[in-house]
């Protein structure tokens, strides 16, 4: 059992949902799934097929004979051919009819495309609930003022709130590019060994309405409401590309989230969840490592470049195909949906979770304030009376000599006394302190956060409500 290698995808990370859409078990029940939806066809357009055969066929679909499929394979190095013998084996009416003018791409390439779409409903999801929870989050901390932060430098204060609104809209574009996708797949059909249709011509003796139907018909029995009008032997590799490309923006939302998290946690504001037994580092117990986003980055990175593949598989498919797909479509594709499942799994759990302190949050925020508010200050000094270069001036030194104490000298932050002290200004360090209030400087934050939350991510929530809800586990 240990001594083989097992991908960490299956093992750690991806959830049992992703996985069994990307199982074997799955692809080839697909597989006699698809043989079926042509030959149901074919009969209903006029080839001698009967419903005996098709009724033989329907009974075995899902019982696959793997033992026989698997011993034809070592014998003729086929697996299509391999299981279409397996399948016969069991239906011996139908024997003669299975894949009647279909290539091999004709199960391969129809079953990706059947799966990917399975696995995008289930990305989707889970997008979904990332959202929701994040939403939740944004609405309890709308009004938390916090320091804001540029180049990781302090700047302008925001709110807590207002800041995952930044994580929402990040998966909200992604969400729409998903639906896009998603709404612009289509099946590849019955088109032949080049993507002529040649075979299916002949089947139907030159009668091209009936072979146009017949790519009608499969598409429609298999859920899509189309087929691609033309393909070569493969759909077009582009697809892959597209598909994949809307995972890597799913991981690089996730790693975006991820980073900010483990920024937050090193100035102990916000945490991802830590439970009571859990070992933060082998030699320093009082660690809490962050090693749940950290994972998340981890596997981000790994799916951004995954995408890489399908766009080296588009430039090397020669005219109609050449294989140089296959083996890596068989590994990358599958690999790139397992990733961002575990990816996602990782990103509700952080977030169900997240741990606030807004003590600390404040703590930050009030060393920082007095010099984000000198402008302010400035223009109330002038206000009583004070000469507006003289008061600049003024606030330029205190500001110079304190910020030499807090970085030479390893000392507090005093502007406001400095301020308060100088009888230029005409202000007490209560004045002051009045116009330090940090709801005076995070502008429409909260506000931004209601029409936000309230109107565009209220819309989506409401429409893909049914997918409210689910529950994931993480391992290790």
């Amino acid at each position: 059992m240990h001594d083989k290698y097992v991908s960490p995808l299956s093992k750690r990370y991806a959830g049992e949902e992703m996985q069994n859409i990307f199982s074997e078990d799955r692809k080839f029940k697909t597989w006699r799934k698809l043989w079926v939806a042509l030959a149901e066809a074919q009969m209903e357009l006029g080839l001698n097929i009967s419903k005996e055969q098709i009724s033989q066929m329907k009974e075995y679909m899902d019982s696959i004979n793997y033992d026989v499929a698997e011993k034809k394979e070592k014998e003729i190095r086929h697996d299509v051919m391999s299981h279409i013998f397996a399948y016969g084996e069991q239906c011996k009416s139908a024997k003669g009819i299975i894949h009647l003018g279909a290539t091999s791409c004709f199960v391969g390439d129809n079953t990706d495309l059947i799966l990917m779409r399975e696995g995008l409903y289930l990305i989707r999801k889970k997008l979904i609930n990332t959202i929701k929870l994040l939403s939740d989050f944004a609405m309890e901390y709308k009004d938390l003022p916090t320091l804001g932060f540029t180049h990781f430098q302090p700047a302008q204060p925001t709110t807590v709130g207002k800041r995952a609104t930044l994580w929402i809209y990040d998966l909200v574009l992604d969400l729409y590019n998903l639906e896009i996708v998603i709404d612009g797949l289509k099946l590849r059909g019955a088109k032949g060994t080049t993507g002529s249709q040649a075979s299916f011509l002949e089947l139907f003796n030159g009668d091209g309405e009936r072979v146009r139907k017949l790519d009608e018909k499969i598409a429609q029995k298999l859920d899509f409401k189309d087929t691609y009008p033309v393909t070569g032997q493969t759909y077009s590799r582009k697809v892959d590309f597209q598909i994949l490309q809307v995972l890597s923006s799913v991981a690089q939302s996730a790693y975006k989230f991820s980073n900010d998290i483990r920024l937050l946690a090193h100035m102990k504001e916000i945490e991802e969840p830590f439970e009571k037994s859990q070992v933060g580092s082998s030699a320093m117990a009082y660690k809490r490592n962050p090693m749940r986003c950290e994972r998340m980055a981890a596997i981000s990175r790994f799916i951004i470049v995954d995408a890489m593949n399908p766009a080296l598989n588009v430039t090397g498919q020669w005219l109609e195909r050449t294989l140089d797909d296959s083996a890596n479509k068989r590994i990358t594709i599958p690999e790139a949906f397992l990733a961002t499942d575990g990816l996602l799994n990782l990103y509700i759990n952080v977030v169900d979770g997240l741990v606030v302190y807004p003590r600390v949050i404040q703590k930050h925020l009030e060393e920082e304030l007095p010099f984000m508010a000198t402008e302010t200050i400035l223009m109330e000094g002038v206000k009583r009376g004070g000469d507006r270069q003289v008061l600049h001036e003024a606030i330029r030194k205190h500001s110079v000599a304190t910020a030499e104490k807090i970085k030479i000298h390893g000392g507090e932050n005093d502007l406001v006394e400095r301020i308060g002290s100088d009888p230029i200004f005409n202000m007490t360090i209560e004045d002051i302190k009045e116009l330090l209030r940090p709801e005076r400087f995070i502008g429409r934050s909260t506000a931004q956060v209601d029409e936000f939350i309230g109107g565009e991510v209220k819309e989506i929530l409401e429409r893909y409500k049914s997918d409210l809800g689910i529950q994931v586990s993480i391992s290790v």
